[in-house]
C-alpha cells in the first residue's frame, strides 16, 4: 500500500497488491483523463518534467540568471524542464509568457511548472488571471476549481463547473467535476442535491465503486453511519490506506469494534502501518475512535484528487500530470498526510530529491513517519548516490521503529553500498534477530545480504552458512547460486558443485552479463580457457563499459593465444578508468601489458580475487 486517497490505490506495487487490484477504478480514472485534448497537450507539456528527465538536483531558481527577451527564457525553461529542474522551469516560463501572454502553450507551460515546484498559490493567481481575462484552459480550470475549494467558495466552485464544462460529457458521467460539484453542494448546505448528485453518478457501472466511497464518506461525515458502513462495502476502499482507516472508523461508529479489530488483524504487514497500528491499540483499550477521515467537503475533493494522480502515476505510460493532482490535494488539504507522501514520491521518483525533501520533512512534523515510504525514501537516495543522506534517513528509521526488520535491513543494505562491510553486519544481525519466528521467505535476503557483508569483510566460514542457509529457502535464486558458487570457486573449495551453481545461474537468468562473467571465470580458474571464451563474450555484448568484464576476457584471450585481441581489451579496460570502480587494479592492467599475463602470475603468490558478481543493492535487485 502507498498513500493515495480515492479508491485507487497508489502508484508502486506493495503488501497489498493482489488484495484489490482497483484495475477497473484505475481504468475508469484514466479513462476520464486521457479522451480530454486539451489535458493530453498539458501531459505532453508537462512532460517535459517527466518522461526526458535527466537525473539532476533541483536548483534554487534565486540563483537563476535573468535573461531578457522571450528567445532566452524559453529556452531556459525548456533546457530546466528537460532536466526536471521545476523551481528554474516556473521562473523562465513566467518570464516567457510575460512577453507574450496569448500564447496558450506558455500560459500553461508556467502553470505546469508552477504547480509542479509547489507554488500553487502563485499558479492559482495566474489561472484566475486567464479566467477574467476571458481566456483560460483546462489546467486553469483546474487550479481556478482548486482556488474555490481551498477558499471553501462553494457556491463559486459550483457556478464555476456548471459554466465552464465540455456539454459532450454529462456531470454524472463526468467523475471529476461530478464529484466535486457533489461534495460543493454538501458545503453550501444542500445536503439533499448532494446525495442525489453523488447517487445519479452511481448509476455508471465503472463510476460507481469511487463514487460510493465518496458518498460514504459524505454519510458519516453526516453522522449516517449504517448508511456509510453498506455503501462503503460496495466501494474500493479496502485497497488504500485512507478507504481502511474510514472503514474501521465508521465501524467503531457503530459499536462493531470486534469487527473493525478482526478487519485489522487481517492486514499483511500491518506493524509496518503506525496509523493502522494506533487504530487497533485505542479499539483494544476501549478507547472512542472519531470518524475523521474528512472534516469537510475539501477533504473529501483532495481523496478524489489523490485518486486521479495515483491513476495517472500507475496507468501503463505513467502521466507527468499526476503531481499536479497530488500537489493540488496537498495545497487543499495541506494536513493531509498522504497528499504529502505522494507528492513526496513523484518528485523522488523524478530525482527533485530537495523538493521530495520537503514533503517528507512536513509529514514528519505531523507526526505521520510511514515505515514504506521511508523505505521508498531510502531506496531512492541509496540509487541517486545520496548515499550520506540515506544512511541518515535509515539510522533515523531504525531508531524510531527499532522492532521493524525491514528498517534494520535498510540500514545494513545502505552501509553494504558503501562498502562499510563489517559495519552492515550488526543491523542484518538484528533484523534476523526480529525474525527468527518469522517464515522462511522473509529470511532469505537478510541472510543472503549479511553473508555478502561477512564475506566482503574477510568471514567467509559465517558467509558461507548464512549463504547456504539462503540457498535452502531459495534454492532457484540466480544471483545467490552465483554468489556462493563464484564465492567457492575463488578459494579453490567445492568446484564441481561450485560450477552447477553458477551454470543453473545461468539458465535462470540468461541475460544477466555480470552471471555470464561468473560462469567464464569460473572455467578460467578451473583452466577451461577455451570454454571461457562463448560465456565471457556473451557477457562483454551486455556490459561492453564495465572494466571488470573487459578485464577477464583480455585474461581469457590471452590464455587461448588470442594475444592482440587481450591487449586491446586490457586498454579499454583502462580506458574505461577502472581505478573508480574500485574492482580492477589499473597498475596490474599495465603490467599485463608489458610483461603478458603469465609473467604477472607467476610474481604473484595466488590467484587474484575478483568480486562473485554485482551484489544486490536490495531485495527488490535480488528478485528482479
Amino acid at each position: 500500500m502507498k498513500p493515495g486517497g480515492g479508491g485507487v490505490a497508489c502508484p508502486r506495487p506493495a503488501r497489498y497488491a493482489g488484495r484489490n487490484a482497483n484495475v477497473n477504478v484505475r481504468k475508469c480514472l484514466v479513462t476520464q483523463i486521457r479522451p480530454r485534448p486539451t489535458l493530453l497537450r498539458l501531459a505532453l507539456i508537462a512532460g517535459l518534467m517527466g518522461a526526458t528527465a535527466l537525473p539532476v538536483l533541483a536548483q534554487d531558481t534565486a540563483a537563476a540568471p535573468p535573461i531578457r527577451g522571450l528567445a532566452g527564457p524559453y529556452l531556459a525553461a525548456r533546457m530546466a524542464t528537460v532536466e526536471n529542474d521545476f523551481r528554474a522551469a516556473a521562473r523562465y516560463f513566467v518570464q516567457a509568457s510575460a512577453h507574450d501572454p496569448q500564447d496558450v502553450y506558455l500560459q500553461d507551460s508556467a502553470l505546469v511548472a508552477l504547480a509542479s515546484s509547489g507554488e500553487v498559490e502563485r499558479a492559482a493567481v495566474m489561472a484566475e488571471r486567464l479566467f477574467l481575462e476571458e481566456r483560460p484552459t483546462e489546467l486553469a480550470g483546474l487550479l481556478r476549481r482548486a482556488q474555490l475549494i481551498r477558499a471553501e467558495d462553494w457556491q463559486g466552485v459550483i457556478d464555476l463547473i456548471e459554466a465552464n464544462r465540455s456539454p459532450d460529457l454529462p456531470l454524472e458521467q463526468d467523475l471529476m467535476d461530478g464529484t466535486i460539484r457533489a461534495w460543493a453542494l454538501l458545503g453550501a448546505g444542500r445536503a439533499t442535491d448532494a446525495v442525489a448528485a453523488f447517487e445519479a453518478m452511481t448509476a455508471g457501472e465503472a463510476l460507481a465503486p469511487i463514487v460510493n466511497y465518496h458518498l460514504a464518506l459524505a454519510r458519516a461525515l453526516a453522522g449516517d453511519y449504517e448508511a456509510a458502513d453498506r455503501l462503503i462495502l460496495q466501494s474500493e476502499a479496502s485497497g488504500h490506506l485512507m478507504g481502511l482507516t474510514a472503514r474501521v472508523q465508521i465501524l467503531s461508529q457503530l459499536d462493531r469494534q470486534d469487527e473493525a479489530l478482526a478487519l485489522l488483524s487481517d492486514i499483511e504487514g500491518l506493524e509496518a502501518e503506525p496509523q493502522l497500528l494506533a487504530l487497533r491499540q485505542r479499539l483494544e483499550q476501549g478507547q472512542p475512535v472519531p470518524f475523521d477521515v474528512v472534516a469537510g467537503p475539501g477533504d473529501g475533493i483532495a481523496h478524489l484528487l489523490l485518486s486521479f494522480a495515483s491513476a495517472l502515476a500507475s496507468s501503463p505510460d505513467p502521466e507527468p500530470l499526476a503531481l499536479i493532482h497530488a500537489r493540488l490535494a496537498a495545497w487543499i488539504a495541506p494536513q493531509n498526510p498522504e497528499a504529502r507522501l505522494m507528492s513526496a514520491q513523484l518528485l523522488q521518483d523524478r530525482q527533485q530529491f530537495d523538493l521530495a525533501e520537503a514533503e517528507f520533512d512536513a509529514v514528519r512534523r505531523m507526526g505521520q513517519m510511514r515505515p514504506q515510504a521511508e523505505l521508498s525514501r531510502i531506496d531512492a537516495l541509496s540509487r541517486a548516490d545520496r548515499r550520506e543522506e540515506a544512511e541518515k534517513a535509515a539510522l533515523a528509521l531504525s531508531s524510531a521503529y527499532p522492532g521493524l526488520a525491514q528498517s534494520w535491513v535498510a540500514l545494513g543494505d545502505v552501509m553494504r553500498q558503501q562498502e562499510k562491510y563489517a559495519e552492515a553486519v550488526p543491523s542484518y544481525d538484528r533484523a534476523l534477530d526480529l525474525l527468527a519466528d518469522a517464515p522462511p521467505q522473509a529470511r532469505w535476503f537478510p541472510l543472503y545480504a549479511r553473508g555478502i557483508a561477512l564475506e566482503r569483510s574477510g568471514q567467509f566460514e559465517r558467509a558461507e552458512a548464512d549463504l547456504l542457509a539462503a540457498l535452502e529457502i531459495r534454492p532457484d535464486q540466480a544471483s545467490l547460486l552465483n554468489y556462493l558458487g563464484y564465492s567457492w570457486i575463488d578459494r579453490n573449495q567445492n568446484l564441481d558443485r561450485a560450477l552447477e551453481m553458477i551454470k543453473r545461474a545461468v539458465e535462470l537468468s540468461p541475460g544477466d552479463g555480470y552471471i555470464l562473467d561468473s560462469l567464464a571465470w569460473a572455467y578460467f580458474r578451473l583452466g577451461r580457457y577455451q570454454d571461457a571464451v562463448a560465456p565471457m563474450e556473451q557477457s562483454i555484448a551486455t556490459m561492453a563499459s564495465d572494466p571488470l568484464v573487459n578485464d577477464h576476457l583480455g585474461d581469457i584471450y590471452w590464455m587461448v593465444g588470442r594475444y592482440r585481441e587481450a591487449q586491446i581489451q586490457w586498454r579499454r579496460a583502462l580506458s574505461l578508468e577502472p581505478a573508480e570502480s574500485g574492482e580492477v587494479d589499473a597498475d596490474r592492467i599495465r603490467a599485463k601489458l608489458d610483461r603478458g599475463l603469465e609473467a604477472v602470475m607467476a610474481e604473484e603468490d595466488g590467484p587474484v580475487a575478483s568480486a562473485p558478481s554485482q551484489s544486490p543493492q536490495t531485495e527488490a535487485d535480488a528478485t528482479e
